[in-house]
C-alpha cells in the first residue's frame, strides 16, 4: 500500500512538471531582460534584427579599439606622404613644433621621419656612431627594431638588416643585426640628440643615416632628405577617427599588407563586418550606420581609458597624481606573463605612437621614461583657464636630459598657441634656471610676472596634460628618492 501511494505521488509530480515544461515551450511569447522576444523557442523578426544590430555594434566597437594602432600607423604614412616624404626615396628632418600634429610628439630632439617599403626586398639601415635613437615599427605599430643608443649597437654604429614578412631568401651570418618585420610598410623614427643644445648639428646628423636595399639594383638612387620644420603636418587620424572613413583607411591597410598570423581572430571579427582582404567593402545603409556609431562609442571609451584610468597599477607614487604612460614594461608588445594586455595597449595608442622595449623599460640606463600628469594636487583635471605651478626637485635623475611637454587633451598633440612652443626642456629653456634644489614651472593663459622663461601658455576652457620625459633615467627615478610635485593652482 505504501508503495502504491508513493507511485501515485511520483506520477503526480512527474505529470505536474511535464505540464509546466510544456506550458513554457508552448507559451505564446517570452521576453528577456535585454528586450529579445522568442515564440516557441524561435526569435521574432524584431528580435532577429535587434540581436544582429547589437552583435555587430559590439563587434565593431572591439574591432575599432584593437585596430586603432593600425589606422594610426597608416595615418603616419599618409601624413608624411602629404609633405613629400616617400618610402625608400625621400626622407625628412624636422625640429618639431606645434604645427606638426602628431600624438604626443615632442621637441626634445629633432626627428627624422623615414618611411620604408619592403615589398621589393630587405632594406639596410646603416647607423653611424653617435647620439642617435632609432626605432622601426610596422604599419600596425608593432615593434620591429631598436637601433642606435637603445639598440644592440649601443650608439657605436652598425648595419641593421630588416627582412620582409615571410622572407625566405639568404640571411648573412655576420656583419648585420637582423630584424623581422610583420608588414611591408614601416615607419622608422630617427631622433638625434642635440648635444650641448646644438639643434642644427643634430639635424645634420640625421642625414648621416644610410638606408638602401640589401640587394641593390642598377637603377638604385640614393635617397634625398628634405627639411620639414616649418611645414604644417598631420600624422594622426584625428579628422576621421569618429567617422566612416576610419574603416575605409583600415580596409586599405588590410588589402595592401600581408596578413599577420597573430591577428587571425581579429581579421575574422572584421570579416563579419564586411572587411576582408581582397573582397569588396560595400556596406549597406544599416551596416554603415553601425560602423559610424561604433567609431564614436569606441573612441569615447578609449578617451575615458586614457584620461580616467581605473587601473591601480597606473599610480607612480602613492602621494602624487602622476601616472605611468606605459602600463606594461616587459617588452614593446604589451605582453604580460600569460596574455597581451589589451587594455594597456589601447590606453597607450590613444595617446601616443610607436612602441619599443626602450620606451617602456623601468630600469636605469639607456632609453627613456614617461610620466603622465593631468590632475592637480586636489585630484581635479587641470584647466586651461587657470594658472598652475609645478615644482621639480633638482637634479633630475637623467643622465642625458629631461623635459615637460604640454598637450591638448582633445588632439593629444602639442598645445598650439601664439607662443609657438609647448615644452620646457633642460637643454634649452631651463638650461640657465637649474641650480638650486628645485625649479618652478608654470602653465596657464598668462605668464606670472618674471616667469616667462619658465612658462607654457594654455588655452582657456580647454583641457591639457603633460608628459615628463627623462632620457637615460637613473636609479632615483624608480626607487622613490626623487619625485616631482603636483600641479598647484596659482590664484
Amino acid at each position: 500500500m505504501k508503495k502504491f501511494f508513493l507511485f501515485i505521488f511520483s506520477s503526480l509530480v512527474f505529470f505536474s512538471c511535464e505540464k509546466k515544461t510544456a506550458d513554457v515551450i508552448s507559451s505564446p511569447a517570452g521576453t528577456s531582460a535585454d528586450g529579445y522576444e522568442f515564440v516557441g523557442g524561435y526569435p521574432t523578426e524584431a528580435t532577429i534584427q535587434k540581436a544582429y544590430d547589437d552583435a555587430d555594434l559590439n563587434r565593431a566597437i572591439q574591432a575599432y579599439k584593437f585596430f586603432y594602432p593600425t589606422v594610426s600607423g597608416a595615418a603616419i604614412g599618409l601624413g608624411n606622404l602629404a609633405v613629400g616624404v616617400k618610402a625608400n626615396t625621400v626622407f625628412g628632418t624636422m625640429d618639431t613644433k606645434p604645427i606638426q600634429v602628431g600624438y604626443t610628439l615632442n621637441s626634445d630632439t629633432p626627428y627624422g621621419p623615414v618611411m620604408m617599403d619592403l615589398s621589393k626586398g630587405p632594406m639596410v639601415v646603416d647607423i653611424p656612431a653617435g647620439p642617435l635613437i632609432v626605432a622601426a615599427i610596422d604599419v600596425n605599430q608593432r615593434w620591429v627594431a631598436d637601433m642606435g643608443i637603445p639598440g644592440p649597437d649601443a650608439g657605436k654604429g652598425g648595419k641593421h638588416l630588416i627582412l620582409p614578412f615571410g622572407y625566405k631568401g639568404p640571411i648573412p651570418s655576420s656583419g648585420y643585426y637582423i630584424w623581422h618585420s610583420s608588414s611591408d610598410n614601416l615607419s622608422v623614427g630617427a631622433r638625434s640628440l642635440p648635444v650641448g643644445g646644438d639643434v642644427e648639428a643634430a639635424l645634420q646628423r640625421l642625414k648621416t643615416i644610410k638606408i638602401y636595399p640589401f640587394n641593390k639594383t642598377s637603377d638604385w638612387k640614393e635617397p634625398t632628405w628634405i627639411e620639414l620644420s616649418s611645414k604644417p603636418q598631420n600624422t594622426t587620424p584625428l579628422e576621421y577617427e569618429t567617422k566612416f572613413k576610419y574603416w575605409e583607411v583600415l580596409k586599405e591597410v588590410i588589402d595592401r599588407e600581408p596578413s599577420y598570423d597573430g591577428y587571425r581572430n581579429y581579421y575574422g571579427e572584421l570579416a563579419v563586418l564586411g572587411i576582408a582582404k581582397g573582397k569588396p567593402f560595400n556596406p549597406d545603409t544599416r551596416m554603415k550606420g553601425i560602423l559610424e556609431k561604433a567609431a564614436k562609442i569606441a573612441n569615447e571609451q578609449m578617451r575615458v581609458q586614457s584620461f580616467a584610468d581605473r587601473r591601480t597599477d597606473r599610480v607612480v607614487w602613492k602621494d602624487r597624481q602622476w601616472e605611468w604612460v606605459g602600463l606594461r614594461y616587459e617588452n614593446g608588445d604589451f605582453d604580460s606573463e600569460n596574455y597581451v594586455d589589451i587594455d594597456a595597449r589601447e590606453t597607450w595608442f590613444y595617446q601616443a605612437i610607436g612602441a619599443s622595449p626602450a620606451m617602456f623599460r623601468r630600469q636605469e640606463g639607456s632609453g627613456s621614461l614617461y610620466w603622465l600628469g593631468l590632475k592637480d594636487n586636489s585630484g581635479k583635471y587641470v584647466d586651461g583657464s587657470k594658472t598652475y605651478k609645478l615644482t621639480i626637485p633638482t637634479p633630475v635623475p637623467a643622465k642625458l636630459f629631461w623635459s615637460v611637454t604640454v598637450y591638448d587633451a582633445e588632439t593629444r598633440s602639442q598645445v598650439s598657441t601664439d607662443q609657438n612652443k609647448a615644452a620646457l626642456r633642460s637643454l634649452f629653456e631651463l638650461k640657465d634656471k637649474i641650480g638650486g634644489k628645485t625649479v618652478d614651472l608654470y602653465f596657464g593663459p598668462k605668464a606670472p610676472e618674471g616667469k616667462e622663461g619658465q612658462w607654457i601658455k594654455t588655452i582657456p576652457n580647454k583641457g591639457w596634460f603633460v608628459y615628463i620625459r627623462i632620457y637615460g633615467p637613473e636609479k632615483a627615478a624608480f626607487d622613490g628618492s626623487w619625485k616631482p610635485g603636483d600641479f598647484e593652482e596659482v590664484k
